[in-house]
């Protein structure tokens, strides 16, 4: 009778295994939570199994040794108290009206029905890796109180005596077929983060693909981002869009898409409006009637939803649990890319306009100082004045034709050698000024070594006694080029390189906090200071790679 029994319980499992690699099905394993229908379906087929267990029961006495207390604990403790109670209030009913006034009906009704509660209870409040063992306990309880019903409630007593010395030991023996059974579909649900895993990788790898398409989020990179998400993940279309147009359409049904076209679909606009996923497994497109799969995941900036991924399908029932997985994962890189994209080009506009104001704010400066420069020699040196002016000149129509923010090296030190000579005119002997150049090609920033130059002047050797040095050089230094502004000037106070340092520059400093934050601005580093006997030294590397 117990091999029977197991004969039975090994057939209850052979179908549960074959219903698992039903991907459908094995995807609703798979699911933490399960909707109203899932749920449905799932009492169903244990509903199924419960009473095939009665109908295949041994009968024995006028009782039926069977299966049916293992399909509703197994049912409850896997999916939870609905599907365990509805199995068991039916499987028990079903039991009790198949058989009404038999000897053992009425017992088999209750504990069908405490079974289905008890499973419930096990399915809420167990640890996931003690269920099986736990599941086991139950069922013997159970099916012990089945045999102890019976003799209760048996007429005459002798009969029930006789019905439990038979059934009893292999009706409960047998529930060791319930651990088999929440083992078997613990291991599917187990799968899951196998699938987990190789759907994040799947993610990163696209991510990583995409991660250069983001830098700058045009027309352009969105199209070429949506061809790599449907090629690595075998969809038929995909599309991206912001909360009012699409952004981006690539693959089947293409030509009825354009870029900048307002969004007309009402399932999109709902994920927009409600930031959940939407899935339709079975629906037709009005402008692609061929698709039949869609999944719609929101994208989030900040908490706010900014737009959609949209995966297209063909066929029905596509979107399955993994690709769910990987789309959500995705979405969420996505939306990161997208985010800092955009932060990153705000910061460089920002950057870009500020650099512009320091830009202008260093023009007058230079200006101003040149014209008194000339004024000083237009009636005593008038040929030295109209030099004077064509230095000028030829600076500030180079300025006013700059337009970009780095500039060659060689024509850097021309605006240098153009004021330079200005302020050696203004100066006379008091100056000198020498130059030590490697020969190198780097862009730089332009109207940076001026500004240090004029500091170099006004601010340390015009401040002492007696003539001074300005030493200009450019050094080769392998991957960086050094650029360096010295003097023999009275040397910078303490307390203005500690200002610079810490942002907090007065005015009359403006040009070298101007240099210092450019260059903090564009390469992370602005200038370093030195201390020498006598002057000060300012310098600063650019590297080569910027060129």
């Amino acid at each position: 009778m117990l091999m029977q029994l197991f004969e039975r319980a090994a057939l209850l499992l052979i179908c549960l295994f074959f219903i698992t690699r039903i991907p459908r099905f094995k995807e609703t394993l798979q699911k933490n939570s399960h909707s109203p229908g899932e749920l449905t379906l799932l009492t169903l087929i244990f509903c199924m199994f419960a009473l095939f267990g009665t109908y295949t029961g041994i009968e024995v006495e006028g009782s039926l040794v069977n299966v049916r207390i293992i399909a509703i604990m197994s049912g409850g403790i896997l999916f939870g108290p609905w599907v365990g109670i509805i199995t068991g209030i039916i499987s028990g009913i079903h039991r009790y009206l198949i058989d009404i006034g038999g000897v053992t009906s009425i017992p088999c009704l209750i504990t069908s029905i405490l079974a289905g509660v008890g499973s419930g209870y096990i399915g809420r409040r167990v640890s996931r890796s003690k269920r099986w063992l736990v599941g086991i306990a139950a069922g013997m309880i159970c099916e012990a109180l089945t045999m102890l019903l019976i003799l209760v409630m048996a007429h005459p007593y002798a009969l029930g005596l006789d019905i439990v010395s038979k059934i009893g030991l292999p009706m409960i023996i047998g529930e060791v077929s319930i651990g088999l059974i929440v083992l078997l579909i613990q291991s599917v649900e187990g799968e899951k983060e196998n699938i987990a895993a190789r759907q994040a990788k799947l993610a990163l790898d696209i991510a990583n693909k995409t991660l250069p398409y983001f830098r700058s989020i045009n027309a352009e990179s969105l199209h070429t981002i949506c061809s790599i998400i449907k090629e690595d993940i075998k969809a038929d279309a995909v599309a991206i869009t912001d909360t009012r147009n699409v952004l981006a359409y690539v693959g089947f049904g293409e030509e009825r898409y354009h870029i900048g076209d307002e969004i007309i679909s009402d399932v999109t606009k709902s994920t927009i409006r409600s930031g959940k996923i939407t899935i339709r497994n079975h629906i037709a497109d009005d402008k692609t009637p061929q698709i039949q799969s869609l999944l719609i995941i929101p994208l989030e900036e900040r908490g706010e939803v900014t737009g959609t991924l949209k995966i297209y399908y063909r066929k029905a029932y596509k979107i399955t649990y993994p690709l769910q997985t990987m789309a959500i994962g995705l979405s969420q890189i996505i939306s990161t890319l997208m985010e800092v994209s955009r932060v990153e080009q705000i910061k460089e506009a920002a950057n870009k306009a500020e650099l512009k104001a320091l830009q202008t704010k260093i023009n007058p400066h230079f200006l101003f100082n040149a014209l008194n420069a000339i004024a000083s020699t237009t009636r005593t040196k008038p040929d030295k004045a109209r030099e004077l002016i064509i230095n000028l000149s030829g600076y500030l129509r180079y300025n006013l034709e700059l337009n970009d923010d780095l500039i060659e090296i060689h024509k850097e030190l021309q605006q240098v050698s153009d004021y330079v000579e200005i302020e050696k005119a203004r100066f006379g002997n008091r100056l000198q000024v020498e130059y030590v150049m490697d020969e190198v090609s780097v862009l730089i920033p332009s109207l940076i070594i001026q500004p240090l130059v004029e500091n170099a002047i006004n601010h340390g050797i015009l401040k002492k006694k007696g003539p001074g040095t300005v030493t200009i050089s450019v050094r080769d230094r392998g991957e960086k080029v050094r650029i360096s502004v010295a003097d023999t000037g009275v040397g910078i106070r303490d307390d203005v390189v500690d200002n610079l340092y810490h942002d907090q520059v007065p005015v009359k400093q403006i040009g070298l906090y101007n240099v210092h934050r450019r260059l903090k601005l564009m390469y992370g580093e602005g200038v370093i200071i030195l201390k020498h006997k006598p002057g000060t030294e300012v310098y600063f590397d650019i590297p080569k790679e910027k060129s």
